[in-house]
């Protein structure tokens, strides 16, 4: 019997992946319900990612989409695929997932039970929130102004967002403040045009914080906690590159905090330092991550001449 079809529009950035891109089509085509199309936008150096266009995968190359990206980049390459799209229903999701049963189905349902909802993802169940100690909620507390009974999705501070729960006694569907692209249906009509701001490129880390605080600027977002996903994250260029990571995380953090959520005082810049701060000490507390001391410390000095040099460029 053939999956029921979504007026949805999967869209999927892809670079270097065949293998985990193949076992991703894999896991979604042993769901019970399928998006009407996928449309793939690959910035592969070659054309082994293309050549899964012609595989045997049930229910996929009946609706796949296929366009070689403009842009190298996981954000510009979403916004092409988004141009392409046909359908009321945005469906974000990465190259290396794997879905869980009935995944996309709880999803589809939660997102369909509320008009007002403008996203909702599904809970990856190898990166969720973990009961923060003594030092991290003493952090968060400082971040957010106030103490909370959990900061699980939440958004704090200087823009740092923090992963959902998963609990046994919480409801199946979740009020969050973002939403991250590893899985996640966004209704189109909430998608600002471009999704994503030309700021992000390459990598474009948290550009999804970006996205997702804009929609929940008008619309309510949520995380079905009981849709879940692997997320079984591949190798890439980006990951090897510490001082380029390091630049690009406080780059992109500060013009989330100013330009997305408009926070510009001189108490936003002293937590975000604070925050910096405390995330470097986090790492590098761990023995094998301090032979990373060094490139992280010259990315972030990249990255503040990147941010005094734009903040001149605009005054």
């Amino acid at each position: 019997m053939s999956a029921e079809l979504l007026p949805v529009s999967a869209v999927i950035a892809t670079r270097n992946r065949p293998d985990s891109l193949k076992k991703t089509f894999e896991s979604l085509a042993g769901q019970s319900i399928h998006p009407t199309e996928i449309v793939v936008v690959d910035s592969s150096a070659d054309d082994g990612t293309e050549q899964l266009r012609g595989s045997k995968i049930a229910g996929i190359g009946l609706h796949l989409k296929w366009t070689k990206g403009i842009t190298i980049g996981a954000a510009s390459q979403r916004n092409e695929g988004v141009a392409a799209a046909t359908q009321p229903f945005i469906w974000f999701f990465d190259d290396d997932i794997l879905f869980e049963p009935n995944c996309v189905e709880r999803v589809w349902k939660a997102i369909s039970s509320d008009p007002k909802l403008g996203g909702v993802n599904a809970m990856i169940v190898n990166q969720k929130y973990g009961t923060p100690g003594a030092i991290s909620r003493l952090m968060f507390r400082l971040m957010n102004g106030k103490a909370e009974p959990t900061y699980a999705g939440r958004v704090i501070g200087p823009a740092v967002n923090l992963l959902p729960e998963d609990r046994d006694d919480l409801p199946e569907v979740i009020p969050v403040e973002w939403l991250n692209t590893t899985c996640t249906i966004y209704r189109r009509e909430a998608l600002p045009n471009p999704p994503f701001p030309v700021h992000f490129t390459g990598y474009s880390l948290m550009e999804d914080l970006a996205l997702s605080l804009e929609v929940g600027k008008k619309w309510k977002l949520a995380n079905a906690r009981t849709a879940r996903i692997v997320h079984d994250s591949q190798p890439a260029d980006y990951k090897s590159d510490e001082r380029a990571r390091s630049c690009m995380e406080l780059v992109n953090r500060d013009f989330i905090m100013t330009n997305v959520m408009n926070r510009h005082g001189l108490g936003d810049y002293v937590k975000l330092a604070i925050w910096e701060l405390f995330s470097f000490m986090s790492v590098m507390g761990n023995r094998t991550s301090r032979r990373r001391i060094a490139p992280t410390l010259v990315g972030k000095w990249d990255a503040l001449l990147q941010i005094f040099s734009r903040n001149n460029a605009g005054s």
